[in-house]
């Protein structure tokens, strides 16, 4: 057989050897065992140390066979179209047990079935170029990677039909030792999203007059957790607060800065501060969090009463808003810096969200690509946006696809989508407003009590609901008689949840819950309402005044 095709392929010492006995394995078995070639003694070279003595049989002297039974990996040699055994050695022989000479491989060596080599092995020959397989297993439970070399020479190795020859290595503790650290990586993986999606809200909120949907998509394959995160808040009075933010880098230092940002954002919020405000206050504790971890944020306030987003960014990505014809718009200013820089003040603006639209928060994962500027994505995000019809589910589904995002996608994605949607017919009916302004004076109270009682009765409410709320503006009324300031307004809200009354005036100190003493003659109007209504709160309106609010849930 022709030695110099296949030899390539045997390991070091004994491609060397091959190389040089290929003389010899161009001769019959029997002849080749026989020959022994001459060899002169060479003076040694005076400049080089002298090699040390080879124990055993110099290798110019093995055959072709006796090379490969030498050999501690399995050997194979198949000649013809149908592959028929030749030689196997004693190394094949101990892993897969003796095999007849002469029987085609399809009959008598199931392992090459196992291995999937008989196709492999039909592509050698008619190309004549080798193939290797990598870690393959066998029943027995061992992998194997095996070369499969086209040989030229017959059985004989003078002429005939050409062979292939099988040369396999075990690799049954490197492959179990793979399996051992992809299961490990695995379990890492499944751990960490399991921790970083723990920090985000496990149920969203959901609005009276919003619907929303989120989606997070955690990047690439490793264990590395990102910083991604959104929410959503209820500030009352029939407002909510919507978040996005996104931590820089990979990790668990940067999953638990972000735990700590979104918790911090929760607090601010229950504040019911303008937007800005909020950002202020988040950039102070980001800096003292950790001033190496860069992190922007937008947050946004939907009112239902003014039919528009107020929104602040610390470096994020402007807010799409696309109406109910298609055309969408972007957020565009004012955007500060990330959080932690320090020394920025943080501005609001605004956005128009009317009935029928739908507004979208994003983390730079969804848009960014290597290949292309930002705001190309901004942009092709703004294409699919225009296009995307449907739930706010389907929507964030849709805006996923349409942006490439699969699951070896390299960054974090979070997606927030906020529909408000256009109430029309029997459900138009459930959500009302009714509004009155209250000039002072003596008479602001009474007119307010007949107004509660006018508006409440019209909308069909239970009795003792009806009662409960006239109290309740009543009460806030004549607070903001004793302690505010002109122009004073009484707001009533019905959505199909709740039921929420407003007052506001023009005088910025908020009230607080106070203990009342027997003697006291006032201060108890704030604590009657936060005993009957279901919640209550208060915030400084733009104009610097206030607005105190309560809420009744509706039954059923």
């Amino acid at each position: 057989m022709n030695f110099t095709r296949w030899s390539a392929r045997l390991p070091g010492t004994q491609r060397r050897a091959a190389a040089r006995d290929d003389d010899h394995s161009s001769v019959p078995a029997a002849r080749a065992e026989s020959l022994r070639p001459k060899t002169a003694a060479t003076p040694p070279d005076d400049s080089s140390e002298p090699s040390a003595p080879v124990p055993g049989p110099a290798l110019e002297a093995l055959s072709a066979r006796e090379l490969l039974g030498r050999l501690p990996a399995p050997v194979a040699l198949l000649h013809g179209p149908e592959h028929r055994i030749t030689y196997v050695n004693a190394a094949y022989t101990s892993a897969f047990g003796p095999r007849p000479c002469g029987v085609p491989a399809a009959e008598a060596m199931p392992e090459l079935a196992e291995l999937s080599l008989l196709p492999l092995m039909d592509q050698v020959l008619r190309s004549g170029t080798p193939r290797t397989v990598k870690s393959r297993k066998v029943q027995a439970g061992s992998s194997y990677t095996v070369t499969c070399t086209p040989v030229a020479t017959g059985p004989d190795g003078t002429g005939g039909e050409p062979g292939v020859l099988v040369y396999a290595t075990d690799v049954t503790d490197h492959a179990e030792a793979a399996e051992r650290l992809r299961t490990s990586e695995r379990r890492h993986r499944e751990t960490a999203v399991t921790l970083q999606r723990s920090l985000l809200p496990q149920d969203l909120e959901q609005p009276d007059d919003l619907r929303i949907a989120a989606t997070y998509q955690p990047g690439g394959t490793d264990a590395a957790v990102g910083g991604d995160w959104y929410d959503v808040i209820t500030l009352g009075a029939g407002r909510t607060a919507l978040v996005i933010g996104d931590v820089m880098g990979r990790g668990v230092r940067a999953a638990a800065v972000m735990g700590q940002l979104r918790t911090a954002v929760r607090a601010y919020a229950r504040l019911d501060l303008p937007p800005h405000e909020v950002l202020q206050l988040l950039d102070v504790l980001a800096a003292e969090i950790d001033a190496s971890q860069i992190a922007t944020c937008a947050y946004a306030v939907h009112d239902p009463n003014e039919g528009h987003l107020v929104y602040s960014s610390a470096g994020h990505l402007p807010i799409l808003v696309c109406d109910e014809d298609g055309t969408v718009h972007r957020a565009e200013d004012p955007t500060g810096p990330p959080l932690g820089t320090g020394g920025w003040v943080h501005t609001s603006g605004t956005i128009p969200l009317p009935p029928g639209s739908t507004a979208v928060l994003y983390t730079d994962g969804l848009v960014e690509r290597r290949s292309e500027d930002i705001d190309e994505g901004v942009a092709s995000l703004a294409r699919a946006l225009s296009g995307a019809k449907g739930s706010p589910q389907v929507v964030c589904d849709r805006l996923i696809r349409s942006l490439g995002v699969t699951a070896e996608h390299d960054d974090d994605v979070a997606v927030l989508v906020v529909q408000h949607p256009a109430r029309t017919g029997a459900s138009a009916e459930l959500f009302h407003n009714a509004s009155l302004e209250l000039l002072g004076g003596i008479e602001a109270a009474p007119r307010a009590r007949a107004f509660a009682t006018g508006v409440l009765a019209s909308w069909r409410f239970p009795m003792e609901l009806c009662d409960l709320g006239v109290l309740a503006a009543s009460e806030l009324v004549a607070n903001s008689l004793q302690h505010g300031t002109p122009p004073m307004r009484l707001g009533l809200r019905r959505t199909d949840r709740r039921l929420i009354i407003e007052v506001t005036d023009g005088d910025d100190h908020l009230p607080r819950r106070r203990r009342a003493e027997p003697a006291d003659e006032a201060g108890r109007g704030i604590s009657i309402v936060a005993t009957i209504a279901t919640s209550w709160g208060s915030r400084r309106t733009p104009g610097g005044g206030k607005a105190v609010w309560c809420e009744f849930a509706l039954p059923g």
